[in-house]
């Protein structure tokens, strides 16, 4: 499966900013079946700190909605399941998992309301996906070096750019 962009934005704030030492994507459970379908956009690995980050990525720019409200919570609460399930089953030798969803346009309101609910996830939207996209962009003028990140290296092109 093809890498999103924005799972590329995701993988440049967990490789650049929070230091994972090893990022992979679109990551199938091992065995196949209807479990091997499910997939997790980004996991991002920081040795150091024993961490893994877990991160469900939903580039929907024009709001993020499956169906309706309820199906779209539904959708990420299972999402999130499968992320907890991943976790305990394959990554045990990390003291720490943390869990991620990330959209850039989330209406505010139902969807907004019943994700601060959701206390083991850690919803990263609107206002906060903008703030570190930011910081990205602040990395990116500051640096010329390849990060090996297609969306970071784009943004390392656009803040050099010269009249």
């Amino acid at each position: 499966m093809l890498t999103d962009i924005g799972e590329f934005i995701v993988g440049a704030y967990l490789q650049l900013i929070v230091k994972c030492d090893f990022i992979d994507y679109n990551v199938r459970t091992p065995g196949g079946g209807q479990k091997g379908l499910n997939e997790l956009d980004v996991i991002g690995f920081n040795f150091d700190t024993e961490t893994a980050y877990l991160c469900e990525v939903t580039t929907h720019i024009g709001g993020l909605l499956y169906v309706n409200n309820q199906e779209t919570i539904s959708r990420i609460k299972k999402k999130h399941q499968h992320q907890k399930a991943y976790a305990k089953q394959h990554l045990t030798k990390f003291a720490h998992h943390e869990f991620m969803f990330w959209s850039p346009v989330v209406p505010v309101g139902y969807l907004t309301n019943h994700l601060e609910k959701m206390k083991t996830l850690d919803v990263i939207i609107n206002g906060e996906y903008k703030k570190r996209v930011e910081e990205l962009k602040t990395l990116a003028k500051n640096t010329t070096y390849d990060a090996r990140n297609p969306f970071f290296r784009m943004l390392q092109i656009m803040e050099h750019m010269r009249d």
